[in-house]
């Protein structure tokens, strides 16, 4: 993918989505963002209304594209559409099933009309509760395929194996991430994932709420990090898949307390019943995205933490 490209971003409403729709547009691309807004925030693209490399088009990819998308000839195509929080997929598991299958299938006829570059943002969730550990890409993964979180785990990995038959099949030039917990900015404060629960307790100086012991652990990455890496996949002809975390593990609970040190709360944690399937550790092994793509994060949990605490200070809906 050159500069000056189009790209069709789809989900570009959501916290990530809205972070690369604006990398995109830095580096001098033409962008059509397609989002549908059920978990996405019509306040995250606001700023971009008077670009005129930049174009708005509401649509559930769900449903069968539209002349105003179908019209253009894309690039590249990138496929961040999915509810990513526990909360919302789980309230919406149909939908999030079908967008994961029909939704990406629509993306990827369109990719093959257009010989376009196709990226996916999958999910370290394929790997489930993992018995690999850090998880590499060749790991299979365990996970419950009938269960609260089955509609989003099992939904990426079928988005997966469809992504790899669309090459198989029509060669068409795809490539996937795994995430591992992105935070920062635009994240929705109540999303009901960890650091958003943690940091608007502290702020309402409430205690905070620790599922388990607190000794399960995750690996966060700073958006910018995560960015770069999804930039760096975008414009490269990597199949993966490809791991794109920090590799830096920290317990629930370390998190809790440094979330209760960064806001100075006068606030303690308690303890709750662990959620089904949680997952009780996490962290990539990136060795496949330094070598291949170059990357790898940059930003310490105690430097991003900081400014999504800042941003967060600033919400309306805390």
């Amino acid at each position: 993918m050159e500069n000056k490209s189009t790209v069709l971003v789809a989900g570009a409403a959501g916290f990530l989505g809205s972070h690369l729709v604006d990398a995109l547009l830095a580096k001098g691309n033409r962008v059509v963002a397609v989002d549908n807004f059920v978990t996405g925030n019509r306040a995250n693209l606001d700023h971009l209304k008077n670009n005129a490399n930049f174009q708005f088009i509401e649509h559930d990819i769900i449903e069968p594209l539209p002349e105003s998308i179908t019209q253009n000839t894309y690039q590249a195509i990138a496929n961040l559409a999915c509810p990513a929080s526990p909360i919302d997929y789980q309230e919406k598991p149909i939908a999030t099933l079908r967008v994961c299958s029909t939704g990406a299938e629509n993306l990827l006829m369109l990719a093959k009309r257009d010989n376009a570059r196709f990226t996916h943002t999958s999910t370290s969730e394929v790997y489930g509760d993992p018995h690999e550990h850090p998880q590499t890409e060749k790991y299979w993964g365990n996970v419950n395929s009938y269960g609260e979180r089955s509609c989003y785990d099992e939904g990426k990995r079928y988005t997966e194996a469809l992504i790899f038959s669309y090459r198989k099949m029509y060669q068409v030039n795809s490539g996937i991430t795994r995430i591992f917990n992105t935070y920062g900015p635009r994240m929705r404060p109540s999303d009901g994932r960890v650091m958003t629960n943690f940091i608007k307790q502290a702020l309402k100086g409430e205690d905070i709420t620790v599922y388990g012991d607190g000794s399960q652990t995750r690996s966060f990455c700073y958006v910018d990090d995560q960015i770069a890496g999804q930039m760096a996949m975008l414009e490269s002809d990597l199949e993966g898949p490809v791991n794109i975390g920090n590799p830096t593990e920290f317990t629930i609970k370390q998190l809790a307390e440094l979330v209760i040190q960064l806001t100075d709360a006068d606030v303690k944690i308690i303890y709750e019943p662990l959620p089904s399937d949680d997952p009780t550790r996490r962290r990539p092994d990136i060795s496949k995205a330094k070598s291949e793509l170059n990357w790898e994060p940059n930003i310490s949990l105690e430097v991003g933490l900081s400014k999504m605490i800042e941003f967060m200070k600033s919400s309306q809906n805390l």
